[in-house]
C-alpha cells in the first residue's frame, strides 16, 4: 500500500473513531471530554494504535482507555461499515497525556523564568 494511501486511511479511521465516541454509553467516555489525538496504523494493517486523551487528569484517561477497550467491537463494526479495508487492524488504545506533560513543563519553565527575574532584579529587560 502506498504511503499516501496509508496516511489517508489513518485519517479516515481517526475520524470514524472520533465520530463513534458520543455513541459509547460507558460513563468513563460519555461523561468526559474524550478526544482521539493520533492514530497510527502499521503498514501491513495488523495493528492500529489509537492515542486517547481526556480533559482532566491521567486517571480519567486511563479509565477512558479501559472503557474504549471494552467497546472495541462496536468501534470496529462502525469502521467496517463506513471504510472498505482489505483487513481490519486490531485496535490498541493508548493513553495520551502529552497535554498534561506540556502544561507541567510550561509551568516549570515559567517558574524558572520568574525565579531568574527575581534574582537579577532587572525584570528581564536588558
Amino acid at each position: 500500500m502506498a504511503n499516501h494511501n496509508l496516511g489517508r486511511l489513518t485519517e479516515d479511521v481517526k475520524r470514524e473513531i472520533s465520530a463513534s465516541l458520543p455513541e459509547i454509553k460507558d460513563p468513563r467516555v460519555s461523561g468526559e471530554i474524550v478526544s482521539v489525538s493520533r492514530v497510527e496504523i502499521t503498514s501491513d494493517l495488523s495493528y492500529c494504535k489509537v492515542y486517547v486523551s481526556v480533559l482532566g487528569n491521567e486517571d480519567k484517561t486511563e479509565g477512558a482507555v479501559k472503557a474504549l477497550e471494552k467497546s472495541a467491537g462496536f468501534i470496529v463494526r462502525r469502521i467496517n461499515a463506513r471504510i472498505k479495508m482489505r483487513k481490519m487492524p486490531r485496535l490498541i488504545f493508548v493513553p495520551d497525556n502529552s497535554q498534561e506533560y506540556y502544561e507541567r513543563i510550561t509551568g516549570i519553565i515559567d517558574s524558572l523564568h520568574e525565579h531568574g527575574e527575581d534574582r537579577d532584579g532587572s525584570g528581564g529587560d536588558r
